[in-house]
């Protein structure tokens, strides 16, 4: 498990700095939504906290390229893959980028508003939390009606990663996923598409961390606006995890 404590780094002249938070942003065909959600990420602040944003653009074919190369006061690092490889690979490109103590993941859409942020560190700064997910399914203020089998989808697989884990998590495919980077060696990923945020969160639990999960508001959007994950990812998403529970990995 990680050190207990949430500690900055010590500048030469007697300084601290404050603990950074790399958000990472991976990039799909998003020109309608991309400069708002980056503007919204770009307003937030915290007193105990700095914050890096890091975008990949994930080969986009329509005007998010330009989008982003015409902002660049929104973003602190950015990395264009030449073609398209899936959410999973641009989110190792981000994880090679980042320079944070903490990694939180951020969709390039509206479904999940930065003004959540907040809510999330709280258990990492008061409560010494190692991973913290956001979950759509308790105790949110608002949520947008979304598509059934996608919650029942979501449900089974959450209940199998807790048999797995010995744990109570009630939404492990949240996008919001909070969690110390030095849990992760991101040589050890297999996966680069859907299954691959199991794997993460099945590596982190490996190395027994102080886990929470906090209760965030979710504007679920349909395909009709650009939702992208369908039925057909769970069965991946369910090997992968089995897999990774089950693999001998090198756990310092």
């Amino acid at each position: 498990m990680a050190s207990s404590r949430l500690q900055g780094t010590m500048f030469g002249s007697g300084h601290i700095l404050k603990p950074l938070v790399s958000i990472i942003v991976p990039v799909f065909n998003e020109e309608k939504t991309i400069l708002e959600l980056l503007t919204r990420v770009r307003s937030q602040h915290h007193q105990e906290v700095a914050y890096e944003t890091i975008v990949v653009d994930d080969g986009s074919s329509d005007s998010t390229t330009q989008i982003l190369r015409s902002h660049p006061n929104l973003y602190d690092k950015i990395h264009f893959r030449e073609k398209n490889g899936g959410k999973g690979a641009a989110i190792i490109d981000g994880l090679n980028l980042s320079n944070g103590d903490f990694i939180l993941f951020q969709d390039a859409d509206l479904e999940y508003n930065p003004s959540e942020y907040e809510k999330l560190l709280r258990p990492i700064l008061e409560w010494s939390a190692d991973l913290v997910i956001g979950t759509r399914l308790s105790g949110g203020s608002v949520t947008r009606v979304h598509y059934f089998w996608h919650r029942v989808g979501n449900k089974f697989i959450t209940l199998l990663f807790n048999i797995l884990h010995n744990t109570t998590f009630t939404d492990i495919y949240s996008c919001y996923v909070v969690f110390r980077r030095s849990l992760l060696d991101v040589s050890s990923l297999r996966t680069a598409n859907w299954s691959q945020q199991a794997e993460i969160l099945s590596l982190v639990m490996k190395r027994k961390p102080v886990a929470f999960e906090t209760p965030i508001n979710y504007f679920g959007r349909p395909y009709s606006e650009g939702k992208k994950i369908h039925a057909r990812h769970i069965f991946g998403v369910i090997r992968r995890m089995i897999v990774t529970r089950f693999r001998s990995i090198k756990v310092p």
